[in-house]
């Protein structure tokens, strides 16, 4: 192996990966020879193994780790720098890695060591993060299939190779379809509305298409179907035929042709669903919920009773709205449609709160916006955060390495800042994933803990006309809330590797650290750090930083039971769908629609071939739990929001205008919710910080439904 390093940057010993220099004809060799060593490595363990820690926890923890940093830089990569290349290689070599991955969760050995553990007389001497760990094994052992008849496991592995080559087509085609639409338009008439950022974006795609000539202000703009662009279309575009035609085009995305969804959504239904039955489950919800906090029952019931709830708001929300459209003499106003709904409800916000998203860019760029969220963490954290550039390769120029330091200037964390949309190679949303996690057992001295390495994910505005990346409030808060993330990962204290961070944390509650930092964003002090004049430094003015934190809750209802569609969905295909039958997933979607919809879906909705959470992701059985997208904040259903919200609301009552007070909260909740990660319940940590179990008032509040 150590003569192949030599040519294959991926096997290389690396603190930061080399992201310069790995090409899609590294992938296969490297990671054959990675698994080749890794199963020499399994098989020297199952023959060694004992039921202690250093026998058996360390050696396995250092498999899982070579394979995860490996595989995720490949699958980073692919990511943030798609190419055909790339998904051709990575395809090849895919089902040899599950293969192993499948090996090594199957692994009796390992399987009745951990038991002995738990059944041993030193089980309680064992720390609380030691028999998670254990408990954890164990049933992720049986849900991989290890108590399963030879036969009936080999039927299971062939679906775990199935589902993962059906994820990764699925999310590929979905990009493509994305990439795939594009609208010239050359008639001012036609962007009449459209702020100058999105025409400045749709110029330069234009460009990039060959139209050299094209400016802001002339054109030719090329539309896309890319985040950025399609929202400003549908919030801002006079033009209805155009928001029309986009928003078909967006809600048909991957339902067609050769990158058709459709039939790979019906093959991981019937295929999760054979695998629950494999496992004794009635459905793929049960084996899901195995590892959530929530039970099938439970989230269907809470589910409809927001949906009731929301339903009246809903209403009033639409009734507002054809009430302004009528005011502004709107043709379209007694027959809005779905294509309308977005840009009247804009005009509305705007008339209403006096806020106009693009005249707000100005004072959102993103290099202040970075120096109030790093000023931010060191008030509330005790940390440092400073460039790194330099110290390691990167796979695009925009992006950015910082290292964060201690309160004496000693490092403790890196991480990776991708923030620009790239629709030619990026997949679209956000995200943060870890390159490497905390761990003793896998530091290079022995001594001191491996320190976190990860990558923040975004995807806005990018520099336009020689300004910095003008954002949107929305693109505000999606760093705030990935920054969140990442400090959970970055911060943790836990020196057990399979429960540093995020991992061994209940799905449920993964949000926590997330929706906590986006609170922050509507903070007045925060507010007006983060928002000030790229050119003059001027602060947001305090009476539009009253009207932002005002409009917080504009339209709760509306977006609530828009969310709750596919929450609805997402439960009924993993619960009662039977594949095949009498009706289609598009037939469930459309009658859970007319619940959630005040105007019908369109018979030709196909948005279910793009949603990826439900179908590519952790999401499946599980978009009730979703956040970031949705604004599904209940007491009981949405058990990460309540103990962010609660959380939050300790630092109001230390007084947020008390610097002492909010300093010492603030390393209690580092020291607490950040440093523990999965090694206690998250339960157990937030008694640990707010010392009591959390209440729903906060969050009621914070959403409108209480003073």
């Amino acid at each position: 192996m150590a003569a192949e390093s030599h040519h294959n940057p991926l096997l290389e010993d690396f603190v930061f990966p080399p992201f310069d220099i790995i090409e899609p004809h590294h992938v296969g060799p490297g990671i054959r020879s990675l698994l080749k060593q890794l199963e020499r490595d399994l098989v020297e363990l199952e023959a060694t193994v004992e039921p202690t820690w250093p026998k058996l926890v360390e050696p396995l923890e250092k498999i899982i780790d070579r394979l995860s940093v490996v595989w995720g830089i490949v699958n980073h990569l692919n990511a943030v720098k798609d190419s055909p290349e790339l998904r051709n290689a990575i395809e090849e070599v895919q089902p040899e890695k599950v293969q192993f991955q499948l090996r090594l969760r199957q692994s009796k050995p390992i399987f009745y060591a951990f038991k002995a553990i738990r059944e041993s007389s030193s089980w309680e001497s064992l720390s609380d993060a030691q028999k998670r760990i254990v408990e954890a094994q164990i049933k992720d052992a049986v849900l991989n299939g290890i108590s399963l008849e030879d036969d009936k496991r080999q039927q299971f592995n062939e679906i775990e190779q199935e589902l993962e080559k059906l994820a990764q087509k699925f999310e590929e085609n979905i990009l493509d379809a994305t990439k795939k639409y594009e609208k010239l338009i050359t008639d001012k008439k036609d962007i009449e509305g459209m702020p100058t950022t999105a025409l400045a974006m749709a110029a330069q795609k234009a460009i990039s298409k060959g139209y050299e000539n094209a400016t802001v202000e002339n054109g030719p703009w090329v539309i896309t179907l890319d985040g950025p662009s399609y929202r400003s279309v549908m919030q801002h575009a006079r033009n209805r035929y155009l928001r029309e035609e986009v928003y078909r085009a967006y809600i048909t995305r991957a339902s067609s042709g050769d990158l058709n969804n459709t039939p790979i959504i019906d093959q991981i239904l019937k295929l999760r669903l054979e695998k629950a039955n494999l496992l004794g489950y009635d459905n793929y919800a049960e084996v899901s919920m195995e590892k959530k906090m929530a039970t099938v029952s439970k989230a269907e019931e809470l589910i409809e009773e927001l949906r009731s709830a929301s339903w009246s708001s809903a209403i009033q929300d639409m009734e507002d709205i054809k009430i302004f459209a009528k005011g502004q003499n709107a043709t379209e106003a007694d027959e809005l449609n779905l294509w309308d709904i977005k840009f009247w409800s804009e005009r509305l916000r705007e008339s209403s709160y006096h806020i106009n998203e693009e005249e707000l860019r100005p004072f959102l760029s993103l290099p202040k916006v970075i120096d109030g969220l790093f000023s931010l963490a060191k008030m509330l954290f005790a940390i440092d955060i400073d460039p790194a550039d330099g110290l390691a390769p990167v796979w695009n120029e925009d992006v950015k390495l910082y290292c964060v330091k201690d309160s004496y200037g000693a490092p403790m964390a890196y991480f990776y800042f991708d923030p620009y949309s790239r629709p030619s190679e990026k997949h679209g949303g956000a995200w943060v994933s870890v390159v490497v996690g905390r761990s003793r057992a896998l530091s290079r001295d022995g001594t001191s803990s491996r320190l976190p390495i990860v990558h923040i994910v975004c995807n806005q505005t990018p520099p336009l006309a020689g300004k910095p990346s003008l954002m949107t409030f929305r693109e505000v808060e999606a760093v705030f809330h990935e920054f969140g993330h990442a400090l959970q990962h970055m911060l943790t204290k836990q020196d057990e590797g399979l429960v540093s961070g995020n991992r061994g944390i209940e799905w449920d509650a993964v949000e926590l650290p997330s929706t906590f930092m986006e609170n922050w964003c509507y903070q007045r002090d925060t507010l007006r750090s983060i928002a000030k004049h790229y050119e003059t430094g001027e602060s947001l003015p305090e009476e539009v930083c009253f009207k932002l934190r005002s409009a917080r809750t504009f339209r709760a209802g509306s977006e609530l039971l828009r969310q709750l569609r596919f929450a609805s969905v997402d439960m009924e295909l993993h619960t009662k769908y039977v594949p095949g039958g009498s009706e289609s997933v598009f037939d469930i979607d459309h009658r859970v629609g007319q619940k959630t919809h005040l105007i019908p879906l369109l018979p030709e909705d196909r948005f279910l071939c793009s949603l990826s959470h439900i179908f590519a992701d952790d999401y499946a059985a599980g978009y009730y739990s979703y956040q970031y997208l949705s604004d599904l904040r209940s007491p009981i259903f949405q058990w990460a929001e309540v103990l962010a919200f609660d959380a939050f609301s300790a630092f109001e009552e230390a007084g947020l205008d008390n610097d002492k007070a909010i300093k010492e909260m603030g390393l209690k909740f580092r020291e607490t919710i950040l440093a523990l990660g999965g090694g206690k319940s998250p339960l157990e940590v937030f008694i640990e910080f707010r010392g009591r179990e959390p209440l729903p008032e906060a969050m009621l509040r914070y959403n409108g439904l209480l003073p």
